[in-house]
């Protein structure tokens, strides 16, 4: 099982041939995608966004959000923080939703380096953005 961040989405959405696009569709039809919830808000955030991707991203699994997962998310944001590295709230909450479930993240962002560093957070990362 993989998690995909909304960079990703977009690209694919947007029938990006990148790497990482290929890897989210050959994930979607082998039903290994797990969405998070940040994501998904995110992705669905958008007003032009199809109402039957919509609908169809919404069924997809969603990653639970556990017991301490705010308290979690806000201390890996410090941690990554005090090492003077961009930490997104949004990214925070994705990468400790993935971290909690020991799940790969695949994205275009970069700046999820700095929450794999700071608590090993497994990424396959695609094309650069960030």
């Amino acid at each position: 099982m993989i998690a995909v961040d909304t960079s990703t989405w977009i690209a694919f959405l947007e029938g990006d041939a990148g790497e990482d696009a290929a890897l989210l569709d050959r994930a979607l039809q082998d039903r290994q995608v797990l969405m998070v919830p940040v994501v998904l808000t995110e992705v669905l955030s958008d007003p032009m966004l199809p109402s039957e991707v919509s609908q169809t991203l919404s069924e997809l699994p969603l990653v639970e959000i556990g017991p301490g997962y705010w308290q979690r998310a806000g201390e890996l944001r410090a941690k990554v923080l005090a090492k003077r590295r961009k930490a997104r709230l949004g990214d925070a909450l994705i990468a400790q939703s993935c971290i909690d479930h020991d799940l790969p993240l695949l994205t275009r962002d970069r700046d999820f380096r700095a929450f794999a560093d700071a608590a090993g957070l497994d990424l396959v990362i695609g094309a650069a953005t960030g």
